[in-house]
């Protein structure tokens, strides 16, 4: 199973640009400060509140990771958007699984180590407390207009910067997110009834941090440490 792709193939065809906005140099700076300020205030949580997130906000939000870049244009993404309470326990259950033979047994003490300050254990329950879990796919190939299938390129570069684009929107709307990766994550395919043909690569828990909720006492690189200008 594929997912079928519309837009020509062939020759480029081009349109003008209308959609870019140009800024001040001071509108600019000011712009890119006030958004990461906005982006500084996100943090990873773990414990998630049971109230319900609108469905509107949602789908914006996935829109918003639609519109990353991907190579070749293909969009080789697909977000399964879990609210089932069932299917919710199931996915602990497997996820559970997975993370308790990563912890006793797969995990070196260098990785547990590093992992201690962030109080992660195997039990997840934030998979069924929090009203959605969206699992990101990768698609190894696309449907064409004209019916072939095609390889997809640059997918795991790709289904990042979608990531990146669904964790900024979800934040900007005034949600929380963790980015769970249960090792391994074939039992998504099963659970979300998504074909061999895609790869789960996160399970995105999403909405409103519980009351009270505590997050890791961590800090961010400065920039110094990040970046490098030549």
């Amino acid at each position: 199973m594929c997912t079928k792709l519309s837009f020509n193939q062939g020759q480029p065809q081009f349109i003008p640009l209308t959609t870019f906005r140009g800024y001040t140099e001071q509108e600019m700076e000011e712009r890119a400060q006030q958004f990461y300020q906005e982006m500084a205030r996100r943090k990873t949580v773990r414990e998630f509140s049971s109230a319900p997130v609108p469905r509107a906000v949602i789908e914006q939000c996935l829109l918003t990771a639609g519109t990353a870049p991907s190579g070749a244009n293909h969009q080789p993404w697909h977000f399964a958007v879990i609210t089932d309470p069932d299917l919710k326990k199931r996915i602990r259950v497997e996820a559970e699984i997975e993370e308790r033979e990563f912890y006793e047994r797969r995990a070196p003490q260098e990785w547990k180590d590093a992992l201690a300050p962030l109080g992660t254990d195997a039990s997840k329950p934030f998979l069924e407390e929090a009203p959605y879990l969206i699992v990101i796919f990768g698609q190894k190939n696309t449907l064409m207009d004209d019916g072939t299938v095609v390889k997809n390129y640059y997918v795991p570069e790709s289904v990042s910067i979608a990531t990146g684009f669904l964790i900024a929107a979800l934040h900007h709307a005034g949600l929380a997110t963790l980015t769970h990766t249960p090792s391994p994550m074939g039992f998504l395919n099963e659970l979300a009834a998504r074909p061999d043909n895609e790869k789960p690569y996160i399970l995105l828990v999403v909405g409103y941090p519980a009351q009270a909720c505590l997050v890791p006492n961590i800090r961010k690189k400065p920039l110094s440490d990040i970046a490098t200008f030549l």
